[in-house]
């Protein structure tokens, strides 16, 4: 392999990545936060310069456990952080993303450079010639699903953690739910579950239909709990800690009279520029879900509550590198909150689907189980119901889905579901 070393300018895409894995490792940003601040959207930066920097961000942070194994063996001692940062970029580079050796070295040490890491050139220039020279035989013998996934996370999945880590490894689909009569775009697959899914990295915006609102982003999994909702025409449902408006729209496209809840002001902002394109009529509220209540008792009620949204660490891998165990009671304590207030908003009889992108039991099974507290009776899934994904049904009836499920099409986020009627 042809490891000569040329010099260009730092480039943009390796800027924005540097300058995103910075503001996630060490601010604790997420991974859409810190893009959004590195390069703002009245920037000149190109789109495709954007998101190459995406992938080469989510790669290392996807990946981060195997490439410090790569990485170790060629340190004497540990570098300073954001010269490791720089590192890992360029053997994610190298081993992960078929970046010529050359541009792949030449580009990491003119941004060791540009960022006033100077004193370390000529250690990030060695290193990376070395893996550069080694290829893909660097990965050898390393257990990457294993090393990738932090050891509370790899825990806490028990029998499935190995099949999680798996399907985590690697990059996520681009998954859609269609209004009616949309046909399938060219390309896509329809789903058992009723998405489509195409290849990822497809420009979503770019596909026939997109401006006329015909679909909309929302993965497989995502699309479930909102479909068992079984939402009728007429009922008054709320959706509440609604943004960005995926399970919404499907509410909305029933025909039920629907109410979406947020309460963050951008994110509220966001959910009504997507109800708009698609042209759906939602009453949209901005207020907190916890403390809101309708002018009448609701027939239905879905609630995705907030939570570690370990469920949906392929598409968003810095959750990996952000989450806590420690942040687990805090976060029950809110779904417990937003399970009673949901409960106060329903008519005796009226339905309650409980949801979140998390594979923790603290945040999905054990929420499930201590709901009767609130005066909530369990109303399992049928199997019916889940004809079309049976492995995700639980022995109880709820909706448990998982990254390792569907591994030859792609797999799925991680997200729990619970239904429940108010006694």
């Amino acid at each position: 392999m042809n490891t000569r070393l040329t010099r260009p300018s730092a480039d943009p895409t390796r800027s924005i990545a540097f300058d995103v894995l910075v503001a996630v490792t060490e601010r604790r940003r997420t991974l859409e936060e810190a893009l959004d601040q590195a390069d703002p959207p009245d920037s000149l930066v190109l789109p495709r310069d954007r998101a190459a920097a995406h992938r080469l961000a989510a790669t290392v942070l996807r990946r981060m456990g195997t490439l410090d194994a790569v990485l170790e063996p060629f340190l004497k001692k540990a570098p300073p952080d954001r010269v490791r940062l720089a590192l890992l970029m360029g053997a994610a580079q190298l081993l992960m993303l078929d970046t010529p050796a050359h541009a792949a070295v030449g580009t990491i040490v003119s941004l060791v450079r540009a960022r006033a890491l100077v004193p370390f050139a000529g250690l990030v220039n060695a290193v990376l010639r070395r893996i550069a020279q080694e290829g893909p035989a660097a990965l050898d013998g390393l257990d990457g699903p294993r090393l990738d996934v932090p050891a509370w996370l790899w825990t806490s999945w028990g029998g499935l953690a190995r099949a999680i880590a798996d399907g985590l490894s690697r990059e996520a689909p681009l998954d859609l739910s269609l209004a009616e009569g949309t046909p399938v775009p060219q390309g896509g697959l329809r789903l058992p579950t009723g998405s489509v899914r195409l290849p990822g990295g497809t420009r979503v915006a770019a596909l026939p239909g997109y401006e006329e609102g015909a679909f909309w982003v929302q993965d497989a999994a995502a699309a479930l709990p909102a479909r068992l909702l079984a939402a009728r025409p007429g009922e008054r449902v709320a959706d509440l800690c609604a943004a960005p408006g995926g399970k919404t729209a499907q509410l909305a496209a029933t025909g039920a009279d629907v109410v979406a809840i947020e309460r963050d002001s951008g994110r509220m902002r966001r959910l009504r520029q997507n109800l708009d394109r698609l042209r759906l009529q939602v009453e949209t509220v901005e207020a907190d879900a916890g403390s809101w209540m309708p002018g009448a008792p609701l027939d239905a009620v879905l609630l995705d509550a907030p939570c570690s949204a370990t469920g949906t660490a392929r598409r968003h891998p810095d959750v990996l590198r952000l989450k806590r165990a420690a942040d687990l009671a805090g976060l029950a304590e809110g779904q417990d909150r937003l399970i009673a207030a949901a409960t106060r908003m329903l008519r005796p009889g009226g339905r309650l689907v409980y949801a979140v992108c998390s594979l923790q039991r603290e945040e999905g099974q054990e929420r499930a189980l201590a709901a009767e507290r609130f005066g909530l009776l369990p109303a399992p899934f049928t199997a019916a119901e889940l004809s079309m994904l049976p492995e995700a049904r639980t022995e109880e009836g709820w909706l448990r889905t998982h990254p390792g499920l569907w591994p030859d099409q792609g797999g799925m986020d991680g997200f729990f579901a619970a239904r429940f009627v108010k006694g």
